[in-house]
């Protein structure tokens, strides 16, 4: 398209901004006003997309990190024909696709934005897709992302930016809206186009710095972001916020607001305009993930065995990427503990390494499900805390993604508490639609790392460093939403709700009750989330008398998706939670649950005093 017509279709998608903002009476079209040049020339003439075919192997990727500037990206849907001026004008509406800020529900969006900083992370994720899995030596995807000049105080940027370097990704091009003014104030460095610049060569990138109201210069920023071979490229425009409109044209204050005076700012930025962008069809490629051998082995251990859930998730995991060929693992630079060294070893070309960046490890296994891939990411338990941002946009995302957390709780022993996941299971049970499971023991483990892979949804796995006896077979199955019964007797007295490393601290226990006359029921709740509430509410009509005992802290974990079992209006049995209530020190795995008053003895002594029988 030339110059003249790229000027006039950046004036349509301010205007269109402008319109979508009156009609919802909010959004942020000063921030799309000031992006509208250069998205202009991208649609008319890089973008490469089939918006009938939003899947097609060989699209071209456009993320708006600057997620608040969706009437730009509405407006664009529009000029390309994938949406009509009557549903443009239904934004921020109830039941309308066009959400405030993007999300997958409109099928020419790949992940949910909004969430300033996330977007060039998963940026990367979906390059890492076509780079390195798909096409490495023949035609690749593009990825596209706009960011806000704001963003670029968040660490994950920084995080992208090295790592997209690191990887060569010459697919990958962050186009910088650089537009001086935040939501309050001005950005920390404004207009200084070589700031941002040095910042970025120094991680590596080729940089480009232009006007980003000349749509010749962006143009040409374009074909050389293109024709750079082996290294992303981040295009730096120098832009005005409100771009077109006197009364608002870089003035503070007018973030998030729709214009005072629409009519007249249609009006001023040259009138409606119904130009039609013919875009540019994507190449054709073949189709993305390989088949695997469809034959799944998983690794078998014998009862009495004592074996690290880690291990056998890790040799599950092997299995699972040999009968899938679309097994993809991502570790953040903990494989030795985490035990995805096993997969690597065996499938090395989907395995990555994403070093001690957590949240570019959710960003990139983000951006690979968006590409049809299956992740499993994994670090220690603890660790990602840093990223449940990127875990709770994901889930906005509707994604599809396996979290697998080790080294979970203080039954870690001597590493001490800055190393001990004891919130996770809250953290993960609060993610909208997602599944906890928190398995036992070695068969448990590779059972459920298997069926994690036929879920939707945010998964989270957590596994535990030590080894632990092997209670289960290999032929036994454990359904997600299910529960073993692991002691169980018609004259129990205390039901005992347990998972994960206090199932063996609850069978020793029930074992020594038993002896004293208190037969004791004990659940393994492999499955946090969904929980078993009918075996429980059998259990607690049975013997009356309930406790939950977990490694990890009393908010928002074991205890309470047992108790929610209850929250149906029938009576709850009397209950005693034990829980990680102190702050832990260093100590051995033996001592740190006595301590915490999780294991044996503390659950033998609950259930002598719920029976009246303390001594």
């Amino acid at each position: 398209m030339q110059d003249h017509l790229l000027s006039e279709l950046g004036q349509q998608l301010r205007v269109d901004s402008v319109r979508a903002a009156a009609a919802a009476g909010s959004g942020h079209p000063t921030s799309s006003m000031s992006a509208a040049d250069l998205m202009a020339v991208l649609l008319a003439n890089h973008l490469r997309y089939d918006f009938e075919q939003p899947r097609h192997p060989g699209n071209d990727h456009l993320v708006f990190s600057k997620g608040h500037a969706s009437p730009l990206l509405y407006s664009m849907f529009k000029a390309a024909g994938a949406i009509s001026d009557e549903e443009l004008l239904t934004f921020r509406k109830l039941g309308s696709l066009l959400e405030g800020h993007p999300t997958p529900r409109l099928p020419w969006v790949d992940v949910a934005t909004g969430s300033l900083g996330q977007g060039l992370p998963v940026g990367v994720g979906l390059a890492l897709a076509h780079k390195r899995l798909e096409r490495p030596d023949g035609a690749n995807s593009r990825v596209w992302v706009l960011c806000g000049d704001s963003e670029l105080a968040e660490g994950s940027v920084w995080e992208a930016f090295e790592h997209g370097c690191y990887e060569h990704l010459d697919n990958l091009t962050a186009i910088i809206d650089v537009n001086r003014l935040g939501q309050h104030g001005p950005t920390r460095h404004e207009w200084d186009l070589g700031a941002y610049a040095r910042r970025m060569h120094a991680f590596g990138w080729h940089t480009i710095e232009i006007d980003g109201h000349d749509v010749a210069a962006v143009d040409r920023a374009y074909g050389e972001a293109a024709s750079t071979v082996g290294r992303p490229t981040a295009i730096i425009a120098h832009t005005v916020k409100g771009r077109g409109v006197a009364s608002v044209e870089n003035r503070e204050g007018m973030h998030g607001k729709p214009l005072p005076n629409p009519e007249e700012a249609v009006a001023e930025l040259g009138g409606v305009r119904e130009m039609a962008v013919p875009v540019l069809g994507p190449p054709a490629v073949s189709a993305g993930p390989p088949p695997g051998d469809g034959h799944l082995s998983l690794p078998r251990f014998d009862p009495g065995e004592r074996v690290a859930t880690r291990d056998a998730f890790g040799q599950a995991l092997a299995a699972l990427g040999t009968a899938r060929g679309d097994v993809v693992v991502l570790d953040g630079e903990v494989g030795d503990s985490t035990r995805t060294e096993f997969f690597a070893k065996e499938h090395p070309e989907r395995f990555f390494e994403c070093y001690i960046a957590e949240q570019q490890l959710v960003a990139a296994a983000v951006g690979m499900q968006a590409c049809g891939w299956l992740p499993y990411a994994s670090t220690f338990a603890a660790f990602f805390t840093r990223a449940y941002d990127f875990v709770r946009m994901a889930a906005i995302s509707r994604a599809d993604l396996n979290l697998v957390g080790s080294h979970a709780g203080v039954a870690i022993g001597e590493d001490g508490p800055s190393q001990m996941g004891l919130e996770d299971l809250a953290a993960f049970r609060a993610v909208h639609g997602s599944t906890v499971l928190y398995p036992c023991d070695a068969n448990q483990t590779a059972q459920l790392t298997a069926a994690m892979a036929e879920q939707s949804g945010i998964r989270y796995l957590r596994t535990t460093r030590g080894r632990t006896p092997v209670l289960y077979p290999p032929s036994e199955r454990f359904p997600i939403g299910g529960s073993k019964l692991v002691r169980a007797t018609d004259g129990d007295r205390v039901t005992v709700a347990a998972a994960g490393v206090t199932v063996p601290e609850a069978i020793a226990a029930a074992d020594r009750l038993a002896g004293e006359g208190i037969p004791v029921r004990v659940i393994d709740l492999y499955s946090v989330k969904p929980v078993d509430a009918q075996t429980l509410r059998a259990a607690a009509e049975l013997t009356g008398r309930l406790i939950t005992a977990e490694d990890h802290h009393p908010e928002g974990g074991l205890g309470d998706a047992v108790l929610e079992a209850f929250c149906d209006g029938r009576p709850a049995p009397r209950t005693v939670r034990l829980a990680v209530r102190t702050m832990p020190v260093s100590a051995t795995p033996e001592q740190q649950l006595s301590e915490a008053g999780i294991d044996a003895e503390a659950i033998a002594a609950a259930a002598r005093e719920l029976v009246g029988a303390a001594t």
